[in-house]
């Protein structure tokens, strides 16, 4: 039998040509992903009456990202208390999601629309949905100062909710200070910690903070 002669440059040509279709494909493939990345923003969904956590399982069953806001509450009956998991804004879930995913989380049973402006979808800014979970996630419950003055717009500097933007309210006890953080034409407060240091935000500077 006749062996082939095997040319070892040609194999040299064949697998740097093979090794530059492979590249270009990874290339194009992570650039796809990048772009898709890129373009996701946050959306406000609407949810079906009390079906908040039936849109969460949901859309956690199509892979969407998404973010629902929740608090615990304290159900008090004569012989005990119960612990439950409520949603914070009733009737709403978040997205985080390119055109294609937010057409896609429309399709869940449990989802009404997307909340639009103008006839367009409202983007959420994703400084606010850091602020709630910021919020959410640092609980506090006492601050008596005259140096903050109610109605003031402050940026926690120091302290657990560091980044928070909001406005300073009065509590109705008077003697608490709380951050107010308007979402959804709704208000999200929690009471600022002790330790918690605030600085005045000017409208001018805060709109260049959040570009």
């Amino acid at each position: 039998m006749e062996e082939k002669n095997e040319n070892p440059e040609e194999f040299e040509v064949l697998n740097h040509e093979q090794n530059q279709i492979q590249n270009h494909v990874n290339n194009q493939t992570q650039n796809h992903v990048n772009n898709q990345t890129q373009n996701k923003k946050w959306f406000a969904l609407y949810t079906k009456p009390r079906h908040e956590f039936k849109a969460q399982a949901e859309l956690s069953e199509n892979n969407i990202e998404h973010y629902l806001p929740t608090y615990i509450k304290i159900n008090q009956w004569s012989d005990r208390k119960k612990k439950i998991t409520e949603p914070l804004l009733r009737g709403y879930i978040f997205v985080y999601v390119n055109e294609k995913e937010r057409l896609t989380s429309l399709t869940a049973k449990s989802i009404v629309k997307c909340l639009s402006f103008n006839g367009k979808p409202a983007e959420i800014p994703a400084w606010q949905i850091e602020n709630l979970r910021t919020m959410l996630q640092n609980k506090g419950e006492f601050l008596v100062s005259d140096l903050i003055k109610v109605g003031q717009k402050v940026k926690i500097i120091d302290g657990p909710f560091t980044g928070v933007t909001g406005l300073v309210t009065k509590s109705p006890s008077g003697n608490s200070l709380s951050v107010s953080i308007d979402l959804l034409n709704r208000s999200v407060t929690v009471t600022l910690p002790q330790e918690s240091i605030t600085k005045e935000v000017s409208e001018e500077k805060e709109n260049n903070e959040e570009q």
